[in-house]
C-alpha cells in the first residue's frame, strides 16, 4: 500500500522533511488505518494514537568536547603540535593580560596626584621589565616604599536652586492694557 500522500501531510503537520515521519506498519490492522486516513484530521488522530511520529534530529554529541576539556585542564595536548602561533605570540597574549591594567592603574594614580612623574616613569619602566604581577602586587611595594601621596578629597559643589523666572516687563504692561481695554 502507498503510504506516500500520508507521509507528506503528517510531516506538513508535524513540521519536519517526510524523511523524519515514522508510520507503524508493524501489523496489518495499523496499515489499514494509515493506508484509510484521508484528510489533515484524520492524520492527526493517528499522531495521537502513536501510530505516526516524529523522529528526532540527530545532533552532535558533546560526549568527546567534554573529553578532550577534561584532558587539558589536566594538561594534557598541549604538545608542539597542538600549539598555534610562536613562542612569543603565545606569551605575548598573556603579557598583555598584565601590562594594560598595570599601566592603566599607573596612569590613573599620577593623574589624581598620588603619584608624581618621576616615581610613574621608573614604575612604567619596571612594569615594562615584568617586576610585578598583578595590580595587588604593585600597590604593595608602592606602600611598602612609600610613594602613595595621599589625596585630599575635593568637596563637592553645590549646584544652585533655579530661581523662579519673574514675567517681563513688556508683557505685564500689555497684559494690564487690555484689562482696562475691557
Amino acid at each position: 500500500m502507498d503510504l506516500r500522500s500520508q507521509k507528506s501531510m503528517a510531516a506538513k503537520i508535524l513540521k519536519c522533511g517526510a524523511s523524519r515521519v515514522r508510520i507503524d506498519t508493524s501489523t496489518e490492522d495499523a496499515r489499514k488505518e494509515v493506508g484509510e486516513a484521508l484528510t489533515r484530521e484524520d492524520i492527526r488522530n493517528l499522531i495521537r494514537k502513536g501510530l505516526i511520529r516524529k523522529v528526532q534530529k540527530k545532533g552532535s554529541s558533546r560526549a568527546k568536547a567534554r573529553k578532550i576539556l577534561m584532558q587539558k585542564k589536566k594538561g594534557r595536548r598541549k604538545g608542539t603540535g597542538s600549539r598555534k602561533g610562536g613562542r612569543k605570540i603565545r606569551k605575548k597574549a598573556a603579557w598583555i593580560k598584565v601590562a594594560r591594567p598595570l599601566r592603566r592603574f599607573l596612569r590613573k594614580l599620577r593623574d589624581s596626584g598620588q603619584i608624581d612623574k618621576k616615581d610613574y616613569r621608573r614604575l612604567y619602566m619596571r612594569v615594562k621589565g615584568g617586576m610585578f604581577r598583578n595590580k595587588k602586587h604593585l600597590l604593595f611595594y608602592l606602600k611598602e616604599h612609600e610613594l602613595l601621596k595621599p589625596v585630599a578629597k575635593r568637596p563637592r559643589k553645590k549646584t544652585p536652586k533655579p530661581k523662579p523666572k519673574k514675567p517681563k516687563a513688556k508683557a505685564k504692561r500689555k497684559k494690564d492694557a487690555k484689562r482696562k481695554a475691557k
